[in-house]
Order: structure tokens, then C-alpha cells, then sequence
């Protein structure tokens, strides 16, 4: 299991320095949520800030479009350091395309779904697909609710065939009460949020998480 921690539940004020404090410890990668408020009523962190901590960073840099029309940030984000970019099934018309373009610029590529959106066969998608993100919050505020319900859609794509090698990540409101449940589903990989970075005890909060994990 990898931990991704998501910077749009960090304290805003001081990433630098909590970005260095990533780098040693056992963490995946380093998850952004960019929001355009139109697909989304959102809009967390931008563009920029991807860029201006690369350079702190060592750890993978994954970012989750919430979008509408994201193939125009694509080239961006490969110029800034991005290593992977999921964007969203029910964003893009065309999502073969569109993952085919994250592939082209040398990222891996991700299919996100939202709670309400059931998984469709995902073979037509495997030439380009890495990543498969399962949203268990409604991206429609900071404190949604999690949804144990949706981890289905985690067991039941492990079982589609011709997906070997894809990745599953869960995404949303995921804390020690629940951790457990999520990794039993398959995730390969988890994200995390207010949970990691609550009271600024980042390396106990990991340890914690982790123990979780295990049941």
C-alpha cells in the first residue's frame, strides 16, 4: 500500500517546509487536486504552486484534474514536473483520447470516477491506462462525508479482465477509523488528507495511519 498525502488538506502557509518533510518520510507520492470550480464548486490549489515546490521535492508528483476540458493543462503539467495525471470519466468526452495525451507526454495516466458514476468496462481505456482513482467523498466540499459504499467499485474492477498492472487508488476521507476497510477493497494506493496532517504531527499521524492499515 502507498500512502499519498493530498496538499490541498495542508496548511497553506508553509509547504516548503512540510514538503521537506515528505521527502523522508514513507510516502508514495505527493497528490494535487486542481479544481476549475466549474466541474467542481471548488478551486484548492493551482497551477503554480506544482511547479514553485518541485524543486523541494523527491517524492512523484501526482495531480488529479477536477476539470472540465483538461487536455489543455496536459503539456503544463509534464513541463512542470508532474509524474502522473488522472483526470475524470464524466469530464471528458472522449477519455481514451484524452489519456492517450497524458501518455504522450511521458506521465502516467489516470481514470477518475466519481461516487454516483458505476464503473464501465475499462479495457477499451488499458493501452493508456495506469491508474484507476475511486472517489469516496462528493467533491462538493472540504469536509464531505465519507462513503464506505463506493469501495465496491474497487472490488469489483479488480475482477474485470485484461487490467493487469492497473493501479487502484481510493481517494476521500480516509482516516485510521476506516483505512483498514479500504485496503481490504484492493487499493493499492490511498490518499490522504486532514487525517495525515491534523495538529502538524505528520510523522505520528503516518505511523498511526499505517498501523491502521493492517487491521
Amino acid at each position: 500500500m502507498i500512502i499519498a498525502p493530498s496538499l490541498a488538506a495542508a496548511p497553506q502557509h508553509h509547504l516548503e517546509k512540510l514538503i521537506k518533510e515528505l521527502n523522508i518520510l514513507d510516502v508514495g507520492m505527493i497528490h494535487f487536486d486542481v479544481e476549475d470550480g466549474s466541474f467542481v464548486p471548488m478551486m484548492t490549489l493551482g497551477l503554480k504552486i506544482i511547479s514553485e515546490l518541485r524543486t523541494f521535492s523527491v517524492k512523484p508528483f501526482d495531480v488529479h484534474l477536477m476539470m472540465h476540458q483538461p487536455e489543455w493543462v496536459i503539456a503544463q503539467l509534464a513541463r512542470m514536473g508532474a509524474d502522473s495525471v488522472s483526470v475524470h470519466y464524466e469530464a471528458c468526452p472522449y477519455p481514451r483520447r484524452t489519456l492517450g495525451l497524458i501518455k504522450r507526454y511521458q506521465m502516467k495516466a489516470g481514470l477518475a470516477f466519481n461516487p454516483k458514476t458505476e464503473l464501465p468496462s475499462l479495457q477499451h481505456y488499458r493501452p493508456f491506462l495506469d491508474y484507476v482513482v475511486i472517489l469516496t467523498t462528493e467533491p462538493e466540499s472540504k469536509n464531505a462525508a465519507y462513503l464506505p459504499s463506493v469501495l465496491h467499485k474497487v472490488v469489483d474492477g479488480k475482477k474485470q479482465a485484461g487490467l493487469a498492472g492497473v493501479r487502484w487508488m481510493v481517494d476521500g476521507g480516509v482516516s485510521p477509523n476506516n483505512i483498514s476497510e479500504v485496503v481490504k477493497a484492493g487499493a493499492d494506493i490511498v490518499v490522504v488528507g486532514r487525517s495525515l496532517f491534523n495538529g502538524g504531527a505528520i510523522k505520528e499521524n503516518l505511523a498511526l495511519l499505517k498501523k491502521s492499515a493492517e487491521g
